[in-house]
């Protein structure tokens, strides 16, 4: 699936135009107009274990699916120490506008959970009834103040303020940067106030070693948003990725009762 050449969308304007890369898979086989958003995480990307694995299984339940990757991030150029929240989210608002016309699972992994929710709110706030669900893995909501800056020493925070970037150790890759504009920019969508209106059930994914983000801090998701329709597992031995094949396969099943909910869409056994 991913051997295939992705396609691309022009997004935002002037200097602030980006080309995003993107893959679409649709099947037509279940004939629901349902389809399913993958939005990544931080530096991760669409061909990322959960995403190509939940591309897979779409695949071979006949559901269509669309995933990408935000700018500076695996296929799409651009420039991470000029990104923030704001372009991120106004390039995942363009990506569900594709799918104009059909019901929509957003499938978010950290930072895309926050940004899924983020594109829920605005959804609501219009009256748009078109997303049937969102499935948030480790949602690092509010991720560049409550786990970003609040967590900072005085001597980080003052090498973000005069220097613009900090490069933070990372447990998976290269140490990975921490920008000023990423910092401020990111307060512009904060959702600690609470009463998070998103009209669609919501399925919450967390691992209880997760040390990037706490279940403590998944959790407190739960009294935020304005919604009795919330189901939250937790999984004891799980870290952050949650990219083992019991995790992919709960990730699946996640996936599967929401559909399974909206009754008329088949779903292979």
């Amino acid at each position: 699936m991913d051997d295939q050449e992705p396609q691309f969308l022009e997004v935002g304007q002037g200097p602030k135009r980006r080309r995003l890369a993107y893959r679409w898979d649709d099947p037509g086989v279940d004939g629901s107009g349902l389809a399913l958003l993958w939005l990544s995480g931080f530096l991760s990307d669409m061909a990322s274990t959960k995403a190509g694995a939940l591309a897979s299984w779409a695949e071979d339940q006949g559901h269509a699916m669309l995933r990408f990757d935000y700018s500076g991030h695996g296929l799409s150029p651009g420039n991470l120490l000029e990104a923030s929240i704001g372009d991120w989210l106004e390039e995942s608002t363009a990506m569900l506008r594709l799918l104009d016309g059909r019901r929509v699972i957003v499938v978010g992994s950290s930072m895309g959970g926050w940004i899924a929710l983020l594109l829920a709110r605005a959804l609501a706030k219009t009256g748009d009834t078109r997303l049937a669900g969102l499935v948030l893995i480790a949602p690092a909501w509010d991720m560049t103040e409550k786990l970003m800056w609040e967590k900072m020493s005085p001597k980080t925070r003052a090498i973000v303020e005069t220097e613009g970037v900090y490069y933070a150790p990372s447990n998976y890759d290269d140490p990975y940067p921490l920008t000023k504009i990423l910092i401020e920019e990111g307060r512009n969508h904060l959702l600690a106030a609470g009463n998070i209106e998103i009209n669609a059930p919501l399925r919450i994914l967390q691992g209880m070693r997760d040390t990037d983000v706490p279940w403590q801090h998944a959790l407190a998701l739960v009294d935020l948003v304005a919604s009795d329709d919330i189901e939250m597992t937790l999984v004891k031995s799980g870290d952050h990725r949650l990219s083992t094949s019991e995790d992919l396969r709960r990730l699946e099943a996640s996936v599967a009762s929401l559909i399974a909910g909206l009754g008329a869409v088949r779903t292979n056994p």
